[in-house]
């Protein structure tokens, strides 16, 4: 039996082995798993793996790659910089607030320019434009972006109501979670709009423009830099350029403020008050391209008034008595205190008070001591009962019907 055996096994046709082929063989018939069904593919991986051997699609059938793609952690993408990272998978997540006056030449121009940074930030946003009254082609030209562009909305007020009526508008429209505002002038850069928003990302709420290197002529520079020294002073709020109009907002802030008149040089001073974080980054700001600018010598004295409007509504909007009060009380005294003077002069020393003009000083005294207690109660009630209504009037909307 052992010869025939040994005669028998030189016969057997068999390739010659590599040297290291028993070795894989004898691994292979020791180690050798039973063969994976269709659901285990999953566990057969990271075997081979780990055996040295390379998986390649040669090796590996079709069911097995399909568990293996399916199964691979994705790496998460990297926020360009022109991105913030916070803006992604949001709905309408950017509003972008433009008001006009008579900008006809350059709105063109800087639809351009804005929708080429929202292009390139790759996030939902909307473009609204208010018309504030423009009595050159400004709203046909917007008509026609607007038909170009799904993103252009436009608001066209009856008349100019100013700059205050037209941001108040354009906040109660935004859809966006986030609010960026610049003028049409062509002076703000949109290429600041993903910086500003960079700053919001840090915990900001409002994010203000600074014009470091500001191309107007020295007496705006000059007034602009006297403002803000004095704003800065009086209200605490540590900006150099309050009145910037390109900021940034989150939802929360737009829905907190009231703008009306022409406090909209003072928004982060009313943002303040109310408890918001504000922020300011340095932005580039270009010289004018077209037209004038729309403010005159008029907003020197209607920006000390409205420095007084702010001081009154950030100490004194909720308990107006305290400040009509406080002066009442002083003017009362004063006048109640001449007053008994004369009182004790004419009783006591007999003395007559025909020759005594400073009773007519007292009197006076009194008598604006009672009233401004008065203003003050009547104020208590008007802030107790006040009703913050729209003060401008809409003549057409584009764009909004669009959800």
């Amino acid at each position: 039996m052992n010869s025939e055996n040994s005669i028998e096994q030189p016969q057997a046709e068999q390739p010659t082995p590599s040297p290291a082929e028993p070795k894989n063989r004898r691994f292979r018939h020791r180690r050798r798993p039973r063969r994976p069904a269709a659901g285990t593919a999953k566990s057969a991986l990271p075997q081979a793996q780990n055996d040295g051997h390379s998986v390649g699609a040669a090796k590996i059938d079709g069911a097995a790659e399909n568990v293996r793609l399916k199964t691979k952690p994705a790496l998460p993408a990297r926020p360009s910089r022109s991105q913030p990272s916070f803006l992604k998978n949001e709905t309408t997540v950017l509003s972008i607030v433009i008001p006009l006056f008579n900008e006809a030449s350059s709105l063109a121009e800087l639809h351009e320019q804005v929708t080429s940074v929202l292009n390139r930030m790759r996030v939902r946003a909307e473009i609204i434009f208010v018309d504030d009254g423009s009595t050159d082609d400004s709203f046909a030209r917007l008509q026609q972006l607007q038909k170009r562009d799904r993103r252009v909305r436009v608001i066209q007020f009856r008349r100019n109501y100013g700059k205050s009526a037209a941001l108040a508008a354009g906040f109660t429209r935004a859809q966006g979670r986030y609010l960026v505002t610049m003028d049409a002038d062509l002076q703000d850069d949109p290429e600041e709009i993903p910086h500003l928003l960079d700053e919001l990302e840090k915990g900001y709420d409002l994010i203000s423009g600074w014009k470091k290197r500001r191309h107007d002529k020295f007496s705006k520079r000059f007034a602009s830099k006297i403002f803000n020294t004095v704003t800065s002073k009086l209200t605490g709020v540590k900006l150099h350029d309050i009145n910037c109009g390109l900021k940034a907002y989150r939802r929360e802030v737009t829905d907190n403020i009231h703008v009306y008149g022409q406090l909209h040089r003072y928004l982060p001073v009313l943002a303040q008050k109310e408890g918001f974080r504000i922020g300011e980054v340095e932005v580039r700001h270009h010289p004018r391209k077209y037209g004038k600018s729309k403010f005159g010598l008029s907003r020197y004295t209607s920006g000390f008034f409205d420095l007084l409007t702010v001081l009154f509504l950030t100490r004194y909007t909720r308990r107006p008595l305290h400040l009509f009060g406080l002066g009442g009380i002083i003017a009362f005294l004063l006048g109640f205190g001449i007053n008994a003077y004369l009182s004790y002069e004419r009783l006591f020393n007999n003395r007559y008070l025909t020759n005594r003009p400073i009773i007519f000083l007292g009197m006076l005294l009194v008598i604006i001591g009672v009233q401004m207690v008065s203003f003050g109660l009547m104020g208590e009630m008007l802030a107790a009962t006040q009703n913050q209504t729209p003060n401008y009037g809409i003549k057409a909307e584009l764009g909004f019907e669009r959800k």
